[in-house]
């Protein structure tokens, strides 16, 4: 004997599963023109964006004869990996390498423990003045960097910290941009779930490290991505701190061997130089491609 209930409940079930396909489907393009269309114009801008990054791969392995232009026809037959070579011997990018990771990364560590410990105090601590003290961190978001140079100069040289890994550092160990984004993460969890730790006697510390951290995983690495790509990148500070190739990173170095190629540019070995700096950020990307679009999907929460 069927039961109402359950034929009620299957019912209602095939309805709402009917109601998700149909909206589904008014989302999708109309008409197979319209899509094939839309990937054309999508495969036109990605090959315009491509263009300029087949070019410095295929100059960077051609000989300079060729990359300049008097090579003849030979030019798009012959290739080598002496530019590779000479660009390794002429600059100490061993060492810029090892700058250049000693300063991302240890900006990303100290982030992460400043950026969590403010989030987590502009989330669930209740204090005066929160909201107008978070609304005047957030300012900082629309300063550029770049306008803060002369100021943070001037506090560096009366510490003593120019030409330091320490200087190249220290403006960036705090991140609004990371505050924000975990902020918003951290109220998106059940408040309940932090009473019933701290009913079990454990410490803020501990709700942190055993709640917030690994449940806001995603965004953690979406902040990761971002902070490791723009130090990993950034020109300006690092050319105005550093003075010596102890502590310059490969973006200063890259710029120094591109201005010091004899009789004008280069072109062979500079953009070798720049396959050299940019090789592992498109390594990384490469290989964990599927993780950082999760990673920023994930990120996308409403607060």
């Amino acid at each position: 004997m069927n039961n109402p209930e359950l034929t009620w409940g299957s019912t209602k079930g095939a309805r709402k599963r009917a109601s998700s396909r149909e909206k589904r489907a008014a989302l999708r393009p109309r008409g197979g023109g319209l899509t094939a269309l839309w990937h054309l114009l999508m495969l036109a801008v990605g090959a315009v964006w491509l263009v300029p990054f087949v070019w410095v791969v295929r100059t960077a392995f051609q000989p300079p004869s060729a990359a300049a232009g008097s090579g003849g026809a030979g030019g798009w037959t012959s290739w080598t990996l002496a530019n590779f070579m000479h660009v390794w011997e002429g600059a100490p990018f061993g060492r810029y390498y090892v700058n250049t990771a000693l300063i991302t990364f240890g900006i990303l560590l100290v982030q992460l423990l400043t950026v969590t410990l403010a989030a987590y105090a502009f989330a669930r601590v209740r204090f005066a003045g929160r909201g107008l003290l978070f609304a005047l961190f957030l300012a900082q978001i629309i300063v550029p960097p770049d306008a803060l140079v002369f100021s943070n100069y001037q506090v560096l040289n009366q510490m003593g910290l120019l030409d330091t890994k320490l200087g190249i550092m220290l403006p960036y160990f705090a991140s609004s941009f990371g505050v924000f984004l975990l902020r918003q993460a951290f109220r998106q969890l059940p408040y309940e779930l932090e009473e019933a730790v701290r009913l079990e006697g454990c410490s803020r510390l501990g709700i942190l490290a055993r709640i917030y951290a690994p449940l806001c995983r995603p965004v953690y690495v979406s902040f990761a991505i971002v902070s490791v790509s723009f130090h990993w990148n950034d020109f300006l500070w690092p050319l105005i701190v550093a003075n010596s190739d102890t502590n310059r990173p490969l973006t200063v170095g890259l710029a120094l061997f591109a201005k010091s190629t004899e009789s004008g540019a280069q072109w062979s070995y500079v953009c070798a130089a720049t396959l050299l700096v940019a090789a592992p950020l498109i390594a990384f990307f490469l290989a964990f491609q599927r993780k950082f679009i999760d990673s920023f999907m994930h990120a996308g929460l409403k607060g």
